[in-house]
């Protein structure tokens, strides 16, 4: 089992702190929203990504069965959302980064951003199937998984919003804050057209 918890760690590290939409949005709502709003962010992000990992093993036969059908909606659902958020990104006003206090980020929109991540979904079922599946207890396996993609992912993302909060300073300059909402937008813009190719 102390093998299997290692890769569990490395796989659950990897796939939390490599750049995707959460982590865009992180950074961003720590920059112009504050650190409350970038905590509330990465916890509602990290329960709705354990979430996907425990679904994703209790129903691996439901969801393989009808796995066109629910990847579409996915795919269609977050990339809606993914793009509304980044054009809202890219128009936001720009105001003293110590005195936005804007919070349209936050918990609901974390979870629902990785809930309709289809990255969240490829890499908790890829690690259900690599870690828990075959396991000769699979339930307790599938719980261990899930509780260290909780942790993890909570220090993935976290890493993403302080990287916010320390481009702080350097943004204080209106311009400069407006560049950076602009590269962030592209950088979510893109993450989406990324989905579908």
């Amino acid at each position: 089992m102390d093998n299997i918890f290692f890769a569990m760690v490395a796989f659950a590290f990897v796939g939390a702190v490599t750049p995707g939409p959460v982590n865009m949005l992180a950074t961003s709502t720590a920059l112009n929203h504050g650190k409350r709003a970038a905590a509330a962010h990465v916890m509602g992000a990290s329960v709705a990504y354990a979430l996907i990992v425990y679904c994703s093993g209790s129903m691996m036969h439901t969801l393989l069965r009808q796995l066109p059908e629910v990847a579409t909606a996915m795919k269609v659902g977050g990339s809606v959302l993914l793009l509304s958020m980044a054009y809202q990104i890219y128009a936001a006003p720009v105001a003293s980064v110590q005195t936005s206090q804007v919070t349209r980020s936050g918990w609901w929109i974390g979870s629902l951003t990785q809930l309709l991540n289809p990255k969240a979904w490829i890499v908790a079922m890829s690690g259900v199937s690599l870690y828990v599946a075959g396991q000769d207890n699979e339930w307790l396996s599938l719980m261990v998984f899930t509780c260290i993609s909780l942790i993890v992912c909570v220090m993935g993302i976290g890493l993403w919003a302080i990287l916010g909060r320390g481009l702080a300073k350097y943004l204080e300059n209106s311009t400069r804050q407006r560049q950076f909402n602009q590269v962030m937008a592209a950088m979510l813009g893109a993450s989406v057209i990324i989905i579908w190719l």
